[in-house]
């Protein structure tokens, strides 16, 4: 389990994606129930958000920081498709429904749309943003919906600068910011 398979809220609640940490390659033998109990016993989580899908050709197995991120305690942003032929549309709309049903407050922000690299579409996400102490780095890909995430993302952390660095490059090899980062938080 990698570190982007699961967010928390820093209250007790985890969200993850069945794609991720129920994939056969990565807990064969373990079930719901077991994956809830030892992030419970190892991370001290009380409640587990099960969302279903990741993003279409993700190759981390559907990792939970491309799809929904905590922004508060019991507060996801979770994207909302861009254009009408935005692949992951359905797998948009069904994370807010699971999240809000939960219990979840939720805040949508736009997608990057359908996005390609040499004519496959990839899964380049908004959500794989790095919170600072004083700082959230959001990733940007050049696209007509970069200004409008910016500025969605930046509503939510008044007291951050919110910044969009380009991550074409990183995408290439796979994830984003927060894939590549290890925080430790100011106490």
């Amino acid at each position: 389990m990698e570190g982007g398979s699961i967010d928390v809220d820093g209250q007790g609640l985890a969200v993850t994606t069945t794609d991720c940490l129920l994939n056969p390659n990565r807990n064969p033998g373990l079930n719901r129930d077991d994956i809830e109990a030892r992030l419970q016993r190892d991370l001290g989580i009380n409640k587990l958000l099960w969302l279903g899908d990741g993003l279409l050709n993700d190759h981390t197995d559907g990792h939970i920081d491309n799809l929904a991120r905590f922004v508060a305690p019991g507060h996801l942003v979770i994207p909302a498709a861009s254009g009408s032929d935005d692949p992951n549309a359905a797998i948009y709309e069904d994370a807010r429904q699971r999240a809000e049903k939960f219990g979840c407050q939720v805040t949508l922000i736009p997608s990057v749309g359908r996005f390609e690299q040499d004519s496959e579409i990839v899964p380049a996400s908004y959500m794989n943003f790095y919170i600072g102490n004083s700082v959230v780095v959001m990733p940007i890909y050049g696209g007509e919906y970069d200004d409008a995430a910016l500025s969605a993302l930046a509503s939510l952390f008044p007291t951050r600068r919110v910044i969009g660095l380009p991550a074409n490059a990183i995408l290439t090899g796979g994830g984003s910011f927060h894939c590549a980062s290890q925080q430790v938080p100011l106490l």
